[in-house]
Parts: structure tokens; C-alpha cells; sequence
């Protein structure tokens, strides 16, 4: 898979791109990922979902804007060429404006390891307070996720992963 088709790592250092090639001509990305990653979560309902971002926004964003929904979305990845999505409807209402926040997430990431549902959880949830991808994005990205920027890399080659053979779990779910 030379560089030019490794998409998800566009603007990676060339070092990076090289570790990963390396990593993929061997073949031992997915081993590489099931090391680090043994197991994919659990939270499969749309309602387990909902619980789990919401634990999150209550920990870190407690004065921030309430969560209308929160849900798995199979379209988003072929649509929008996302991995999640945050939107913001205000509509008005007798008077007053009320604004509705709704997450969405791949349902490509019902098949992820935990780590890797928080970091998308953790992204949208910053847009709620920063809608852009800048400077204080990332710094309230980074304050709820510590390890933010390490798992965005790994959810990159868990996507690369995903489309040289599909989930990296599927093997172990079908042996036991």
C-alpha cells in the first residue's frame, strides 16, 4: 500500500508514513493494533451510547449546552467522509430560542476498542463548546483525553486497518 493510498494519514510526518508501510508490507498492522488494542468495546445500544458520552460531558463539560442524542450512524462515513458528527439546530420556540446538540458516530466504531470510541466521544463533544478544529479545540480535546492525539493516530490506522481487511476483532468473535 504505497503512501499515496494511505488516506487516513495524510499530513503525517514522512516517518510516521514509513513506520506504517513498514508495518503493512510485513503485514503486522493488525497484529501491530490487536497488541495494543485486545479487545473491542461493548457499548452496542444506541442507549448504552448516550450513557457513555454523557458520563463524559458530565465529568468535563458540566456548564456546557445538554445533549439531545446521541447515536451510531452507518451513513456517516460514506456521506460526509467523517468519522463523527456534531450538530447545533436552534429553532424557535414560543418565544424563545432553544438549541438542540446531537453526536453522531460512525457505527464503524461498534467494532473499536474503547480507547478509540472515547476519542471520537471526546472530539465531538468538544464541538460543542469550540466549533472549529483550532488551538482551544484541541487543547479541550487534549484536557479530556490526555492521550488524544496518540489514539487519533491509532483510530487512523485502525481506518487503514479496516479497509486492507476489515475489523481487526472479526477473527476472534467468530472463534469463541
Amino acid at each position: 500500500m504505497p503512501s499515496q493510498q494511505l488516506k487516513y494519514l495524510q499530513g503525517y510526518p514522512a516517518t510516521i508514513i514509513e513506520q506504517v508501510e513498514h508495518l503493512i508490507a510485513n503485514d503486522k498492522l493488525k497484529s501491530y493494533l490487536l497488541n495494543k488494542y485486545p479487545t473491542a468495546h461493548n457499548i452496542q445500544s444506541e442507549k448504552a451510547l448516550y450513557q457513555y458520552v454523557m458520563e463524559l460531558k458530565n465529568t468535563y463539560l458540566k456548564q456546557s449546552s445538554p445533549i439531545s442524542k446521541v447515536a451510531f450512524d452507518s451513513k456517516i462515513h460514506v456521506v460526509n467522509h467523517a468519522l463523527g458528527l456534531h450538530t447545533f439546530v436552534s429553532r424557535a420556540h414560543g418565544g424563545k430560542l432553544k438549541a438542540k446538540n446531537e453526536i453522531r458516530i460512525s457505527s464503524i466504531f461498534k467494532q473499536a476498542p474503547l480507547p478509540l470510541l472515547r476519542m471520537i466521544a471526546v472530539h465531538e463533544l468538544a464541538h460543542v463548546r469550540e466549533k472549529e478544529h483550532n488551538k482551544a479545540f484541541y487543547k479541550l480535546c487534549c484536557h479530556m483525553e490526555p492521550n488524544y492525539h496518540q489514539l487519533e493516530l491509532d483510530m487512523r490506522l485502525l481506518l487503514t486497518q479496516i479497509d486492507k481487511d476489515g475489523s481487526i476483532y472479526e477473527a476472534a468473535a467468530h472463534s469463541g
